[in-house]
């Protein structure tokens, strides 16, 4: 299988490198914004009888723009966000959740198989693109309540390896606290996925809610938070910071 790769940042470089130490021949494009697809040089021009599998978080309607547009250069979309962050990607324990031309998804599966440990196919075009920001909303949600409490028992006099501790032996033991918790600790936030990314995602998954009525007051609340710390100078920092807006 012959693979054009568009974008080597933190997952992107990870991704890459995964599939070419599995024997995938690959050709990498650090892109740039404005030549992905739409303008010239970009993926429109040459898609005819080639598939587009598009792995960024973006919201359902641009996802279905971007389809409609392939499609009508003859060309095949499949949409597949992941779930995971930079030592997934690295891991190849990513979880992909695509959605649209199922033949092409069949297709992607052995690059799949290399870039993760799940892959779900949910349907028509847009359906990824919702799921993707359904699992960050949580995400984000929970960072910030999991940096709250770390910053209480600061505060209070408590050692916070030990809340990390009672928090992995409990009800709320979870890979993201387990991952993002001694590195925050030790006040540690090299990035594996962007805090203006998390912003990003929270800010489209609020979108989603008001189209579908909604109410999401944790979300915003989590949402307001990423966006300060963004103007405090954060955003490029891994979204575990955050937690520097409690110190």
């Amino acid at each position: 299988m012959e693979i054009g790769f568009l974008g080597s940042g933190i997952m992107g470089k990870a991704m890459s490198i995964n599939l070419l130490r599995h024997g995938f021949k690959l050709t990498v494009w650090n892109r740039t914004l404005s030549k992905v697809v739409f303008d010239k040089d970009g993926v429109l021009e040459q898609i005819n009888g080639k598939g587009y599998v598009n792995m960024s978080t973006i919201d359902a309607e641009t996802s279905i723009k971007i389809s409609e547009a392939i499609k009508a250069k003859g060309g095949d979309f499949l949409e597949a966000p992941v779930s995971g962050g930079k030592k997934h990607a690295e891991d190849g324990q990513l979880v992909i959740i695509a959605a649209g031309h199922k033949a092409l998804y069949e297709e992607a599966l052995p690059a799949f198989d290399v870039l993760g440990k799940k892959s779900f196919f949910l349907g028509e075009v847009g359906d990824g693109a919702k799921m993707k920001l359904a699992v960050n909303v949580v995400m984000g949600s929970m960072m910030n309540a999991f940096s709250e409490g770390l910053a209480l028992a600061e505060r209070s006099g408590l050692n916070p390896d030990t809340l990390l501790d009672v928090l992995d032996l409990g009800a709320v033991s979870n890979g993201l606290f387990k991952l993002k918790g001694p590195t925050m600790v030790k006040n540690s936030y090299n990035p594996g996925f962007l805090l203006k990314h998390m912003q990003k995602n929270m800010r489209l998954a609020l979108a989603l809610g008001d189209k579908n009525v909604v109410p999401m007051p944790v979300a915003a609340a989590a949402n307001e938070a990423f966006k300060k710390a963004i103007c405090t100078g954060l955003g490029e920092l891994d979204f575990s910071a955050v937690h520097k807006t409690l110190n």
